[in-house]
């Protein structure tokens, strides 16, 4: 069995954490060096914790490695297509949707195709914002843009949701004498 070489060896080191695979390996372990270790571990029996990957047994796991990275769809070239597409659309947006300041669009079904084709790119978050951003535009009120987001990083975007929503406000309130003020104090 081979990996795929699309694997780079930060997303090898991610699964390996992820489903808690028994590699022992070091971060001066080269992406080859990592793909040997897992190989030797697959030889074994193993066991695969739930993930969003929705990897269930060593087969999968097999499958999984042998295809392609499924982060990995665009070419460099593909995502810079991509990138000027959504900074365009954006573009649009803060000139308040106006078509007489967009450099490139003429007619509103032009960024309606622009965005049924790179919705489908939701890992990048320049076509969530985008995506985003058009939902104010009255012109497509009735047709809402959902980009398309991998579960990975919809974990992350998740998470980090989580983290911003979690803050704590210290309130100190000083009692004063009666000659004095209360003061209260939010640090």
């Amino acid at each position: 069995m081979n990996i795929h070489k699309s694997h780079s060896k930060n997303d090898l080191i991610d699964l390996i954490n992820l489903i808690e695979l028994k590699v022992v390996f070091s971060h001066q372990d080269n992406k080859k060096d990592i793909q040997e270790k897992i190989l030797e571990v697959l030889k074994t029996n193993i066991e695969i914790k739930d993930n969003y990957y929705n990897i269930q047994n060593k087969e999968g796991l097999k499958i999984f490695l042998a295809n392609k990275n499924p982060k990995k769809t665009l070419t460099i070239k593909e995502k810079n297509d991509v990138m000027t597409i959504a900074k365009h659309i954006i573009n649009y947006s803060k000139n308040n949707f106006d078509l007489d300041s967009s450099s490139k669009y003429t007619y509103h079904q032009e960024i309606q195709d622009d965005m049924d084709y790179i919705k489908q790119f939701g890992d990048i978050p320049s076509v969530r914002r985008c995506c985003r951003l058009l939902q104010g535009d009255p012109q497509f009120a009735c047709r809402p843009f959902k980009p398309l987001i991998s579960p990975q990083v919809q974990k992350t975007l998740d998470d980090k949701k989580v983290i911003k929503k979690t803050y704590h406000i210290p309130l100190k309130i000083k009692y004063a004498t009666p000659d004095d003020p209360i003061v209260v104090y939010f640090d």
